[in-house]
């Protein structure tokens, strides 16, 4: 059985690495903003950050998953992360927020599923940290398990994400290019009328702004009216919510996570939170009233971990000053907003629960869009 289990990590991995298909915006000519990326334009440009996903699709009526974003390679535990969260709109179910903000730091992965999955997640994370080295003595752990719906695509009601699943995920992040679109938590989701799902991006700041990178994963599932670049894609298409055309559902969810490697405390994390929610709206999107729009933040810079057991009374940890994370800000926005967008050109059309199709993105007419308005090189 171990042997087995292990076989399915590789396959995880491999997945993982060479899944994706589709040309990201950037490789289209969609430049996003006015700061460079980071290697792999993804959150794991972050030094530490992992991204592990399990991919759910069974049947006709099975697409979910779980995508996992670890902070570092270590104990997260024991070697805790400033964070923080901000709520755009709070329809939603963003299991481990009060403790997160009450004492500013992460202690677990943050994991992504659909709505009806949470607690399952949230066992999982739990019996991954009970079990980690060195936490055979803990007693408490502040799993942190984000979602959105995806039951326009997913039998969400069978509940079909098991503990395992989301260990798989954890267990096989890794850093490198992270797998978008339909894979993970993003494989029933639906954005803009579109097949939306996972989507990263990243953002590099140059050494006279501290060189710091801004990375952003989303899991999108939220609706509005698509803005690309600048360009009204949605108004082009005739394709948004609550015109003639199309008066489809506008509920459902964004999740961002957002990591850095800058120095920043809990404040100034949320502060950077906020931004990316600008991200957000700059796709068009309009954080409706049954839309779960969150922001998790954190830092992975070794300087700032904050140890479980405190040889010390004090702490002295390197804080950002507020008057340098002006381009952290602009960063995350950019970043943010390029995600989004990844995460559309990278889904493909997908059939599911009692035949449901949502179409994918329709590329070539996007790309003649934003030639019209001078949004693509």
């Amino acid at each position: 059985m171990r042997f087995l289990f292990s076989i399915l990590l590789l396959l995880a991995s491999s997945l993982h690495l060479h899944a994706q298909t589709n040309k990201r915006a950037r490789e289209l000519g969609i430049h996003i903003g006015v700061l460079p990326t980071g290697k792999w334009n993804a959150i794991t440009d972050v030094p530490g950050v992992k991204v592990g996903q399990t991919t759910l699709v069974k049947g006709d009526n099975i697409r979910t998953g779980v995508t996992a974003i670890l902070p570092h390679g270590g104990n997260i535990f024991q070697q805790k992360v400033p964070a923080a969260v901000f709520v755009g709109n709070g329809f939603g179910k963003l299991a481990g927020t009060t403790q997160v903000t009450e004492l500013g730091n992460l202690e677990t992965p943050v994991v992504l599923t659909n709505t009806l999955n949470v607690a399952t997640a949230m066992d999982a994370v739990i019996e991954y940290t009970l079990q980690q080295k060195g936490n055979e003595k803990i007693q408490s752990v502040n799993a942190v398990v984000g979602e959105t719906n995806d039951g326009w695509l997913n039998e969400i009601r069978n509940r079909p994400v098991h503990k395992e699943d989301v260990l798989q995920a954890i267990q096989s992040a890794q850093t490198g290019p992270v797998t978008e679109g339909c894979v993970g938590a993003g494989t029933g989701t639906v954005c803009f009328g579109y097949k939306g799902g996972i989507g990263t991006a990243s953002r590099k700041l140059p050494q006279n702004l501290g060189g710091y990178t801004v990375g952003v994963l989303v899991q999108t599932n939220f609706g509005g009216v698509l803005e690309i670049n600048g360009a009204p894609v949605g108004q082009e298409l005739g394709k948004y919510d609550f015109s003639d055309v199309l008066n489809n559902p506008v509920d459902g969810s964004c999740m961002i996570v957002v990591a850095t490697d800058a120095p920043l405390d809990s404040r100034n994390l949320q502060r950077l939170a906020k931004r990316a929610f600008m991200g957000l709206a700059k796709t068009g999107g309009i954080a409706s009233n049954g839309s779960g729009d969150y922001v998790v933040a954190f830092s992975s810079a070794d300087a700032v971990r904050i140890p479980y057991e405190a040889d010390k009374p004090v702490m002295e940890l390197p804080a950002l000053h507020n008057e340098f994370v002006t381009p952290l800000f602009m960063a995350v926005i950019e970043a943010a907003e390029e995600a989004i967008v990844n995460s559309l050109f990278a889904a493909t059309t997908t059939k599911g629960k009692e035949g449901h199709t949502v179409e994918a993105i329709p590329r070539e007419k996007v790309i003649a869009i934003l030639k019209k308005y001078n949004r693509i090189r």
